[in-house]
């Protein structure tokens, strides 16, 4: 499903880094070395079909390359 950030993702943690990143051999491929790790956050989105909605997403980033494959995990409200 797509959305579209709607707020400033908050409540950041992180999940895994290094080689505790179980994708991290196809992110090294597809976006190249870095530091990778998983984080996840809260953020209000807005669904394909127009729903506004409040959601715990999970992504991977790297220094120099940024957030890649956003997923939300679950809606909050």
């Amino acid at each position: 499903m797509t959305f579209e950030l709607l707020s400033q993702i908050v409540d950041v943690e992180v999940i895994a880094r290094g080689g505790s990143v179980r994708r991290r051999v196809v992110l090294r491929k597809r976006f190249g070395a870095g530091q990778w790790r998983k984080l996840k956050g809260v953020v209000t989105i807005r669904l394909a079909n127009g729903r506004i909605q409040r959601a715990e997403i999970h992504w991977y980033e790297a220094h120099g390359i940024g957030k890649v494959g956003m997923k939300v995990k679950r809606y909050l409200d």
